[in-house]
């Protein structure tokens, strides 16, 4: 049987769409991974993507019908749970990334994102990866705006792809995504900062072109 959305959300079968955005919004305050360090993160931040990835299915009525249908399904153990499979990966990237093994964890990163697609924690782990060498970069956009597009409001996605938007010269997209993590995360002076010097260079560029 498929995961049960509602237990995650600690909502009844019933709930209706406003039901479930305060709900949402209650657990992601509680839960956002910015609130915690280390080990303890590493667990809110696959917390916050199951909470986030319930919200996303449940507040979309077309996706919420689907869903409710598959709930009803027998279960298929025909072969090894994906979402498994892919925290195996996710837990060999990280230990390569804290070693600075960056080949070795982009390597990881991408199988766990290939076995367990709608998974925005493996996209987000790839594209921080990859952003290490400057050759991959354009890897890093691909996989930090394939996160954001899953998760549209997890404030450390966004954060994230502020940072490798700026490093690929996407000032503007930067910005756009510093902006978004400001609206939905914590008040976090670091993404101030980046957003405040990011204005400040384009502001200097444009004088600087009209003299």
């Amino acid at each position: 049987m498929a995961r049960d959305f509602y237990a995650v959300l600690a909502v009844p079968r019933n709930a209706t769409e406003d039901q479930i955005r305060q709900r949402f919004r209650e657990l992601a305050r509680t839960r956002h991974p910015d609130r915690f360090q280390g080990l303890e993160k590493e667990e809110a931040e696959r917390d916050f993507q199951e909470i986030t990835q319930a919200f996303n299915v449940l507040s979309d009525p077309e996706r919420r019908r689907r869903y409710d249908s598959e709930l009803v399904r027998p279960e298929d153990s025909s072969g090894p749970d994906p979402r498994q499979l892919a925290r195996v990966y996710l837990q060999r990237g990280v230990k390569a990334y804290k070693e600075k093994g960056w080949a070795e964890a982009v390597a990881n990163f991408e199988r766990a994102a290939e076995v367990d697609p709608q998974s925005a924690l493996a996209w987000h782990h790839l594209a921080q990866a990859s952003s290490q060498q400057p050759s991959g970069l354009a890897r890093a956009l691909a996989a930090i705006e394939r996160a954001c597009e899953l998760e549209p409001m997890n404030a450390s996605y966004h954060k994230a792809a502020g940072r490798i938007c700026g490093l690929a010269g996407r000032s503007a997209a930067a910005a756009q995504h510093y902006r978004t993590a400001i609206e939905w995360g914590e008040d976090d002076p670091a993404v101030h900062r980046a957003l405040e010097e990011l204005e400040r260079s384009t502001r200097r560029g444009f004088f600087g072109k009209a003299g």
